[in-house]
This record gives structure tokens, C-alpha cells and sequence, in this order.
């Protein structure tokens, strides 16, 4: 059991890391939004189409807020939220597999 339960704390342990990277990196886009980017800086469109997939479906569903965008926000508060659901409960789960 002790292998199964490893497996899932590093599945925790990886999924934490990537949450992680991606809330910066969504920080980094809405940052970059407020100063106009150069749009064929190749930075730029690296986090373009890293972020634009999660953020345009929900840009879509939300009402306009008067020309603000604040799908950023909404999708880092589901980002927070599966931090500390998903990644605790499978650190829990990896202990009570020991």
C-alpha cells in the first residue's frame, strides 16, 4: 500500500507545483494586460495561449462589468479553491494509505 499511497502524494505534490506556476503566470498576464503589450512579442504570446483557453470560457459566461475583465480573478479563486480541496485531500488520502 505504502507504493499506491506515494504515487498519490506525488501526484499531490506536482499538481500543488502547477497550480502554482499558473496562478503566476495568470498575475504575470493580468499585469501585462494594464500596460498595452506589443502583441508579436513572443513572451506575450506564450502566455496568451497558455492562459487564454481557461480565461476565455469564463470571460464568456460572466456579465460585463464595464469594460473589466475579472475572469482573472474568478479563475484564481477556482485555482485557490482546488489547492486547498483537491491537493489536501490527496495528501490526506496518501496518509491514510501509510
Amino acid at each position: 500500500m505504502f507504493l499506491i499511497a506515494n504515487l498519490i502524494h506525488a501526484i499531490a505534490v506536482l499538481l500543488s507545483y502547477v497550480l502554482t506556476i499558473y496562478i503566476w503566470i495568470i498575475i504575470v498576464r493580468a499585469l501585462i494586460s494594464w500596460v498595452s503589450p506589443d502583441p508579436y512579442n513572443p513572451i506575450v504570446q506564450i502566455l496568451y495561449r497558455i492562459t487564454e483557453p481557461v480565461l476565455a470560457p469564463v470571460r464568456y459566461r460572466m456579465p460585463d462589468f464595464g469594460g473589466i475583465d475579472i475572469s482573472p480573478i474568478v479563475v484564481l479563486l477556482v485555482i485557490f479553491f482546488l489547492q486547498s480541496f483537491l491537493v489536501s485531500s490527496l495528501f490526506d488520502m496518501a496518509r491514510m494509505l501509510r
